[in-house]
């Protein structure tokens, strides 16, 4: 056991690498605070280059080993990736707390997503992976053609804050079940969790070197990126961040995921029962605090019965619980840190130059400390402002009218984000066809939620590339050609 568990704080002395808990490069190391105390929680070191290169040998050395993880059968690798399944389910309520301490995750989504969501992607990615494997193809010349499916390599995987863990488990699950190897290098704000991921794979005897955790700060990230050694990498975070790391891909020609900002709209169709509906709506908008990727933060209302729906919302959000992310009746709980609020109330204070403040607008009343924003609600927000138009990541919303459906289809389309989305109708044929114009990766009727077998991803500055699905799974996959000598049979 590699932590000091005293009192309160859980702090790491090694990093895992190659299997082992291994001394750090250097003795910096990474602080941990509760986004609702501030108060101390642990720390771990803090990689540095030399790491990194560790980490990668590791990696490396383990893929290319002719009898390891890459040559095992799919059927082995499901094998050991079930015991890491089981480790990760024994260990869940921990990795939920801590994710909910680092970040400020109401409990109950922690333990929907961070504790359950990561089993399930294990399992789903190996039994895939033991059906996909080889294909056979009658030619058109009169012969076949036999395409194999092999593990892409080493993977580079940099996983944001805001949903650490399932986030993680979207890109390790596949290219574990691959045969791929992984260089795991978390967010500064949340590497508490990523700790008890590895304690996992080591509980469950994975082999030494396939997952390798660095965590680090920006400058880590981008030399891990373009470290030789790796053969793709699958990037989690802003669009800004994300341009970055495929300039650096497409100097090397290296492959790439990203999975990036959104803007989403929540389409209210004029037939919609909203009111039956409001768990499932603030869910699909301002669920974790507002610091979810695909929430459809613009909220698009026609016009017909605007008063009658704004007031509903209003309602909503101002009657949403704020406090202790601990507690199981808390929807809403403080930002993941002092930088993030700041950001956020600077947009807040944006939106009240260029709308109506509707609900909320400052800091909850009676809560001392925390990084805390109360839910806030703009009304009549031009598509073009500023708040309609670049990602907050907080508890804000924009609600903006609509004409009819022509001009909500404008309306929504008219971003430079393209990753979720939602729309709200009585008539779910009449919400598949809107959903049809929307230029997005991703939209629900009446809901938002991503399932394992479906791909997710997004469109313009939303990313490249899909998560989850058979999509997920063949991102981490050479394709290799056989063009056979004879048919067979």
């Amino acid at each position: 056991m590699t932590t000091v568990d005293t009192q309160q704080t859980l702090d790491y002395d090694r990093l895992f690498l190659g299997g082992q808990w291994t001394a750090p490069a250097t003795a910096e190391r990474i602080e941990v605070h509760s986004a609702t105390t501030h108060e101390r929680v642990g720390s771990v070191p803090e990689a540095r280059e030399a790491d990194v290169d560790a980490a990668v040998t590791a990696a490396r050395g383990a893929f290319d080993d002719p009898t390891g993880w890459a040559h095992w059968s799919p059927s082995r690798r499901r094998e050991a990736l079930e015991r890491f399944a089981q480790a990760l389910e024994a260990r869940g309520q921990e990795t939920a707390r801590r994710v909910t301490i680092q970040n400020g995750m109401p409990i109950r989504l922690a333990q929907q997503w961070e504790q359950g969501f990561p089993p399930v992607l294990v399992r789903y990615f190996a039994d895939l992976a033991e059906s996909t494997q080889e294909e056979i193809r009658p030619g058109l010349l009169g012969k076949q053609t036999k395409v194999l499916r092999r593990p892409i390599g080493v993977v580079a995987q940099i996983v944001p804050w805001n949903v650490p863990q399932a986030i993680t488990f979207l890109a390790l699950s596949p290219a574990l079940a691959a045969g791929c190897t992984v260089v795991l290098k978390p967010s500064l704000e949340t590497v508490l969790d990523a700790f008890l991921l590895a304690e996992a794979a080591e509980a469950a005897g994975l082999p030494a070197g396939i997952i390798n955790i660095v965590p680090g700060g920006r400058e880590i990230g981008a030399y891990l990126v373009s470290h030789l050694g790796v053969d793709k990498v699958a990037f989690t975070g802003s669009t800004a961040a994300g341009r970055k790391v495929a300039a650096a891909c497409g100097e090397l020609l290296r492959p790439v995921t990203l999975e990036l900002g959104g803007k989403s709209a929540a389409v209210i169709l004029d037939d919609a029962d909203l009111d039956s509906q409001l768990e499932d709506f603030f869910a699909a908008t301002m669920i974790n605090n507002g610091q979810v990727c695909w929430t459809g933060t613009r909220l698009l209302v026609p016009s017909s019965r605007y008063d009658e729906l704004t007031g509903t919302l209003a309602d909503l959000y101002s009657g949403l619980k704020v406090g202790d992310p601990l507690d199981p009746e808390t929807q809403i709980g403080p930002l993941v840190s002092e930088r993030q609020r700041d950001r956020v109330e600077g947009y807040i204070a944006q939106g009240k130059q260029e709308a109506r403040l509707l609900v909320g607008g400052g800091r909850p009343q009676g809560i001392d400390q925390g990084w805390f924003v109360e839910p806030t609600v703009f009304a009549d927000v031009d598509p073009k402002a500023t708040i309609a138009q670049e990602e907050i990541f907080g508890p804000v919303l924009s609600i903006i009218r609509y004409q009819d459906e022509a001009d909500a289809t404008r309306i929504a389309n008219d971003s430079d984000f393209g990753l979720g989305g939602s729309v709200w109708t009585a008539d779910p044929e009449r919400g598949e066809a809107f959903a049809r114009t929307v230029r997005t990766g991703t939209i629900g009727i009446n809901g938002y939620a991503n399932d394992p077998v479906a791909p997710f991803g997004g469109v313009k500055a939303s990313g490249l590339g899909r998560e989850l699905g058979r999509e997920g799974l063949a991102s981490f996959q050479e394709i290799k050609t056989i063009y056979l000598d004879k048919l067979n049979g």
